[in-house]
């Protein structure tokens, strides 16, 4: 899993079937500090996340594990919104 933040939206009126309401949102890949590893991915959403969250992100096969996401063609899945992260420095 990895650690993102919500950046943007992608909305689409032709896409796969298996998308249709799915909620696809630009984030960006981030470190446990907030620097910016990856700029510019989408991933599906099935937490309700918007713009400005700090998510958890399920990539490669296990982004479609979620039920929401079974036969789902994606490799990137926000399965939670993180509310606090504390760093032992």
């Amino acid at each position: 899993m990895k650690l993102a933040r919500v950046s943007g939206l992608v909305t689409g009126t032709i896409k796969t079937g298996q998308l249709t309401g799915q909620k696809l949102l630009v984030v960006d890949f981030i470190d446990a500090k907030g620097k910016v590893l990856e700029a510019g991915a989408v991933a599906t959403d099935v937490c309700g996340a918007g713009f400005g969250d700090l998510v958890v992100i399920a990539t490669g096969s296990a982004a479609r594990l979620p039920s929401e996401m079974a036969g789902i063609p994606t490799d990137a899945t926000i399965v939670a919104i993180i509310d606090e992260i504390k760093l032992n420095k």
